[in-house]
């Protein structure tokens, strides 16, 4: 699990291109939305997109989305358990 968590958070870093953030400065527990990484809509669409491309992942509503985003502690743990690549 730890692995997909420093994998994840590379791929945020990257996919957000967040230049001055280290997978170090995120705190997986901290929400990802607000006040933790403070991600807005546009973001939530490219970890929707991260999410289906590098882990086959779709999702199928919003509100799913929204539990799934909370943290990248909780993204791991839902790509863990559905991931298909």
């Amino acid at each position: 699990m730890d692995a997909l968590v420093l994998e994840l958070k590379k791929e945020i870093i990257e996919v957000l291109n967040l230049e001055d953030v280290k997978p170090e400065d995120i705190n997986e527990d901290a929400p990802l939305f607000g006040e933790g990484l403070g991600l807005d809509s546009i973001d939530a669409l490219e970890l929707i997109v991260l999410m289906e491309k590098n882990y086959g992942i779709k999702l199928s509503n919003a509100a799913e989305g929204k539990e799934i985003f909370k943290s990248v502690k909780v993204m791991a743990d839902y790509i863990s358990k559905h991931r298909t690549k």
